[in-house]
């Protein structure tokens, strides 16, 4: 039976719950333990997919088509192993799933409440999909104290009793800050969290202490006796130089050891953190830096670009190289008076990620112009890839009017609303006045790859599958012209129909993807695109 580590967070919001959930699945990973890592968020949206960026950060999407919290982004470069639908959960969800069968009488004219039945539910959740693994780690979002979370945190104290305390264990990340004017550390706010949290019925087992400044013992101890936990149970997290060193850091504190301690398995083998110091290594001694310029709309919130920021520094990874990302505002390109290639020309790779809507989208055909023009290497995501597929309609196969449907109503739809597709599920039909929420284009689907294109030897092979999220497609009736003006479409989905990849093979390296590689990138299994990607920015930086 599956061992559940529940994970909660006190003070004050931001602390890395998601982050230090992730390290400690993979330090249990790296003992040789099966590990699921999941999120339940106490919001009443259904899921984070109608949300703006600069609300949530970005969305993460899984494989089976999932929109969820950004932390599952985490979890999966952490550990490896792939999210699923079952792996995040909001309140709204809860309650929909709730009023959905009152609605249908099947609660048998019962008084539908809070408790049993949002804690019952909360319960399925935390419990599905878990036989075939040794540890499940719930992290909780928000903080202890609040009013959304209230019903989890009910649904964990019951569950405890209902598992046995040898079966559960609470990880409670909490802030122990330094008053520069006094010099000293206060345990005061983490004294206060516990006590919220143990007048909700829950005792925590293990502290993890964020703050800027070692832990004394002393102060380790006070805290241990305050709050009722022993004292090796009190585990310091300062600030690390890379997310990337967290797990070592953790471990070197003794956390994993702490988790397995409460849980009173003794004899565990020490974890191979090979992987995380060979990452470590590279980060710390590149051999060489490149700038890539992303020119996006959401550039104001860097986790609105979270998985991206993380898989171009996976490219530099792959070629041992630091990454310096320049966000650069796409409307910024848009004033008459802006001088584009000032702003461009210092970059050695540019980026156009996904994102939705007009502000900005002239703003991103002026920079892939830049880029083809000038022979600067060139990634477009999503949104990006149909920004070059415009800007290439207008500038080298003379459709002056190409435009999208997504911004208005016109006459040359290079890029329009996609209506049907194929699905594991079947047939998928949409239409202008569909709901936006869960309504696209989401989760895996393969592609096949032209043998002799750029793409396909970057992969190394000629059928992939990538993850999507996107409502509009490049118009398959454009590529007679678009081909015409020197764009390939490399990549179609299987049936021929929709545009998965388009490349410039006479531009040093030009491509554009219509999913989200970065999804599926990983620190010690970086993506392909991402690796080539920058070593073709490391190549252009030698040229300079």
């Amino acid at each position: 039976m599956a061992r559940f580590i529940f994970i909660t967070g006190g003070v004050v919001s931001s602390l890395g719950k998601g982050l230090m959930a992730a390290s400690l699945g993979a330090l249990l990973q790296a003992r040789g333990y099966k590990v699921r890592t999941r999120k339940f968020d106490p919001y009443l949206n259904v899921d984070p997919g109608t949300m703006s960026p600069y609300q949530h950060g970005e969305v993460y999407v899984t494989d089976d088509g999932a929109e969820t919290d950004l932390d599952l982004g985490h979890y999966e470069r952490f550990t490896g192993v792939a999210s699923r639908q079952a792996d995040n959960v909001t309140q709204g969800r809860i309650y929909q799933t709730i009023i959905q069968r009152e609605r249908r009488g099947d609660y048998l004219g019962a008084t539908v409440q809070v408790i049993p039945h949002v804690t019952d539910e909360i319960k399925r959740f935390a419990l599905a999909e878990t036989d075939d693994v040794d540890f499940v780690l719930c992290e909780i979002g928000g903080t202890v104290g609040d009013i959304e979370s209230l019903p989890f945190m009910e649904a964990i104290r019951q569950l405890r009793n209902e598992l046995g305390h040898g079966q559960t264990v609470l990880v409670h990340v909490t802030l122990v800050p330094y008053i520069a004017a006094a010099g000293e550390l206060k345990t005061k706010p983490t004294q206060h969290s516990v006590r919220e949290l143990t007048s909700l019925g829950i005792q925590p087992d293990i502290l993890l202490c964020r703050t800027e400044h070692p832990l004394p013992d002393s102060e380790r101890a006070k805290i241990a006796l305050f709050c009722n936990v022993r004292k090796e149970a009190v585990i310091p997290a300062l600030d690390a130089s890379s997310i990337y060193a967290v797990p070592v850091q953790y471990h070197r504190e003794g956390l994993d050891q702490a988790v397995l301690s409460a849980f009173g398995i003794e004899n565990s083998r020490e974890p191979d953190l090979t992987r995380w110091f060979d990452i470590m290594d590279r980060q710390a001694h590149p051999e060489g830096e490149v700038t890539i310029g992303v020119v996006g709309k959401y550039v104001g919130l860097p986790d609105a670009y979270k998985s991206l920021h993380e898989a171009l520094v996976h490219g530099g990874l792959a070629n041992r190289v630091k990454v310096k990302v320049q966000w650069l505002d796409a409307e910024l390109f848009e004033a008459e008076d802006s001088d584009i290639a000032a702003k461009l020309e210092p970059m050695h790779g540019i980026l156009v990620p996904g994102g939705f809507g007009v502000r900005g989208s002239e703003g991103k055909i002026a920079s892939v112009r830049f880029a083809r023009e000038r022979g600067v290497p060139f990634f477009g995501i999503c949104l990006g890839m149909q920004m070059a597929c415009i800007e290439g309609a207008r500038n080298t196969a003379g459709i002056d009017h190409a435009s999208t449907t997504e911004f208005g109503e016109t006459s040359e739809p290079v890029v329009g609303l996609i209506t049907e597709w194929m699905s594991a599920e079947g047939l998928q039909t949409r239409n202008v006045d569909t709901d936006l929420g869960g309504t696209m284009r989401l989760g895996a689907y393969p592609a096949k790859l032209s043998g002799n294109s750029v793409v396909a030897s970057i992969y190394g092979a000629e059928d992939i599958s990538e993850r999507h999220r996107h409502r509009y497609e490049v118009n398959a009736a454009y590529r007679e012209p678009l081909e015409m003006g020197g764009l390939m479409f490399s990549g179609m989905s299987p049936d021929g129909t929709l545009p998965e990849i388009v490349e410039r093979p006479e531009h040093p390296w030009f491509i554009g993807v219509q999913f989200h590689p970065e999804l599926k990138s990983k620190p010690f299994d970086p993506h392909p695109l991402f690796a080539s990607f920058i070593a073709a920015a490391l190549k252009q930086s030698r040229l300079v």
